[in-house]
């Protein structure tokens, strides 16, 4: 006949169960956790940039991740963004969102458009000063030469003066075209009366210095410098070498 199982083996198996019962919850609930992180890792994207891009394209961008995008109403001037673009956005970019998370962009009306100044008649680096203090651009700077003008004075812009806009395109005269002439060849002159024509014509003459030559005369010019036949201006100094 079987004896009765005591009081303190029967708590112990008990004991031993509810330790199993834990530790099987226990891993339950730890694979339960890292299963939900997973999948809602899995539901989690990285918000790409937008700034820069058109409203188009962040839109297409955007539906591929499965983050709707919502355009304030609202545009606000930037002198960087060009219009119609995204100028700022959030959530910030390179942050993690869940699928479905909304996506709000601004959009760029462009550059804060200005009164452009009267610039005809002004000299460029004038106009310059003035564009900048007013926080305008130069669109561009187009030259010609012409004797009716004044050098470096501007002579046309566009937009016209009192207009609204962000940049001004500028013409500027850059004076008439200086006369140049070819450089005689006057090797083998005399030094005092080649320097005394070339002066009679405009030009600057030095005799700079004198070498040695046996068998030519004292005075005699040995060197030039432009030498013969090349382009030369009045403002440029002609330097003779005589011999002695």
């Amino acid at each position: 006949m079987k004896r009765p199982m005591r009081l303190g083996t029967r708590v112990w198996s008990l004991g031993k169960l509810f330790v199993l019962a834990g530790t099987l919850l226990a891993t339950f609930l730890v694979f339960f956790g890292l299963s939900m992180r997973a999948a809602l890792q899995s539901r989690e994207v990285k918000v790409p940039a937008l700034v820069g891009r058109s409203v188009g394209d962040a839109t297409q961008l955007l539906d591929e991740l499965g983050l709707p995008m919502r355009v304030d109403e609202n545009r606000r001037s930037d002198d960087k963004i060009l219009s119609g673009r995204i100028m700022q956005q959030d959530p910030a970019p390179g942050l993690q969102a869940r699928r479905g998370r909304t996506v709000r962009v601004w959009v760029s009306s462009g550059p804060r458009a200005a009164t452009i100044p009267q610039l005809v008649g002004q000299t460029e680096r004038t106009a310059e000063i003035r564009l900048q203090q007013d926080s305008l651009q130069v669109a561009s700077i187009s030259e010609f030469r012409s004797p009716d003008y004044p050098a470096d004075i501007i002579v046309s812009q566009d937009p016209p003066p009192t207009s609204r806009a962000s940049q001004v395109a500028l013409l500027v005269n850059r004076g008439e075209t200086a006369a140049t002439f070819v450089m005689p060849d006057v090797i083998g002159m005399e030094g005092e009366r080649a320097a005394q024509a070339l002066r009679m014509r405009g030009f600057r003459v030095a005799i700079t210095g004198s070498q040695p030559y046996p068998g030519v005369p004292a005075g005699i010019v040995v060197r030039q410098q432009p030498a013969g036949g090349f382009q030369v201006g009045p403002a440029e100094t002609i330097s003779l070498e005589v011999s002695r």
